[in-house]
């Protein structure tokens, strides 16, 4: 059942078969851990040769190794090989609606569903129905595309978020009785993954007259404040990049279809995420950190002064006995006109504050600093950090500096975006790492 005013498809999942120990079976996002790969050999050693995600994604902690065309093989081998053997069942259209719980107490509730990629643009200044909230790294798209482009099956870990203050569209489903999909543990302290399959008609038809809702024209302009702006129903929470390569995959399907027509109708086109409201009370925005590999952090600074002044900015910097005084007196330094970041460095940590900052955002100013540095620093690399733990862990290390960057609130969203466009990449964490998406569902994507 395809809704196409409102980029929506109910989908055709498929699901482990009864017996499947589903905490082996579900693993986190595949963009989680990526400078840890201790986390990911212990989930190697949790799963062993029961099925699994883990067989089924490519964590991307292994990008550029070596092997990575075999792990890419062997992938897409593993798919078709759970599809012969019945490993997923498939199940008749619906929704999933999805209770996740986090180990932290935190509970939050979602709608998995297929989206139109006929309404999605990740190109900047695209004003599409589903657009990104942060900058798309282009080269980041090809290994996940030659993952996906020959592979049956999707996993989704992607989460988009809906601007639904009074609560409509998913909310009021869980009141409903439902066929409980799954229920369990989620492994390496995930918390809990509950369930439920959604596909009475009149559930399916309440969904839509919602999300129809909160897409009218007239009351997405009053909501906002604008005036001809094209209606923003979808916006990007996490997994924007894999998004983007579903997207990627569909354009270049079409371009090869010799029925311009009849590849309209091919699966490929939509692509599985979870519908997540923005007002949930368990959903929290947190920031994501930055940490720079192979470099003198004394250089770096010095370069990043250079640059904000060129840019007609002031920056001040501040270090202290420890993170922990670093840190606190940068919560406290937090004003209307001032960007503050903290940072840590061996044997250092401090604070940078920024004034006349040309980016609204402190980790635009930073971000747009670090692209143009790290082009000139061959031997060095940046990853990005959940969590302020694994940031000192790894910020403090000879060689690398981290920087702490504060939270976007959750009010500030959907304005931002629909006003500025996307964000720099990596501004904001829908949760923790381990509180990210875990891969459980399936669904076609061949004929």
């Amino acid at each position: 059942m395809n809704f196409p005013q409102i980029g929506l498809q109910v989908p055709a999942l498929l699901v482990p078969r009864t017996g499947t120990d589903l905490t082996q079976w579900a693993v986190v996002a595949c963009d989680q851990y990526t400078s840890q790969p201790a986390y990911w050999q212990a989930v190697e050693r949790l799963v062993g040769s029961a099925p699994s995600t883990l067989r089924l994604i490519l964590p991307e902690v292994y990008l550029g190794a070596a092997d990575e065309a075999e792990r890419i093989l062997a992938i897409q081998q593993t798919m078709h090989r759970y599809l012969a053997q019945e490993v997923l069942v498939p199940q008749p259209p619906g929704f999933v609606l999805v209770e996740r719980q986090t180990h932290r107490g935190r509970s939050r509730k979602g709608l998995l569903a297929a989206l139109d990629l006929e309404c999605y643009d990740f190109n900047p200044g695209a004003k599409t129905l589903i657009r990104p909230t942060e900058d798309t790294i282009l080269e980041r798209l090809p290994p996940r595309v030659r993952v996906r482009e020959n592979a049956p099956l999707e996993l989704p870990h992607v989460m988009v978020l809906i601007d639904d203050p009074q609560r409509l569209v998913i909310e009021p489903l869980f009141a409903e009785p439902q066929d409980r999909l799954y229920d369990f543990p989620l492994m390496m302290d995930g918390g809990r993954a509950r369930g439920w399959l959604a596909y009475h008609p009149l559930l399916i038809q309440w969904v839509v007259e919602q999300l129809i809702r909160l897409a009218d024209p007239e009351s997405f302009a009053a909501r906002y404040g604008v005036e001809d702006e094209p209606v923003l129903l979808y916006a990007m929470g996490d997994g924007n990049h894999s998004f983007a390569t579903a997207k990627t995959i569909w354009e270049n399907l079409k371009r090869a279809a010799p029925d311009p027509a009849a590849i309209m109708n091919h699966p490929a086109r939509h692509a599985l995420v979870e519908l997540v409201n923005l007002h949930d009370p368990g959903l929290e925005f947190e920031a994501i950190h930055r940490v720079i590999f192979n470099v003198d952090p004394t250089h770096l600074l010095a370069a990043l002064d250079d640059s904000l002044t060129k840019a007609r900015a002031a920056l001040t910097v501040r270090e202290f006995p420890s993170w922990q005084a670093a840190r606190q007196n940068g919560l406290e330094a937090q004003q209307p006109n001032r960007q503050v970041i903290g940072f840590m460095a061996e044997g250092r940590a401090g604070v940078l504050t920024v004034e006349r900052a040309k980016h609204t955002l402190p980790v635009g100013t930073l971000q747009v600093f670090l692209d143009a540095y790290l082009a000139t620093q061959p031997q060095a690399r940046i990853d990005y950090i959940h969590g302020e733990e694994a940031l000192q862990a790894l910020g403090q290390q000879p060689g690398n500096i981290g920087f702490y960057l504060p939270t976007l609130a959750k009010d500030d969203f959907f304005p931002t975006v629909i006003r500025d466009g996307a964000l720099p990449r990596k501004t904001f964490s829908m949760g923790g790492a381990d509180e990210k998406r875990f891969y459980l569902e399936c669904r076609r994507i061949t004929p």
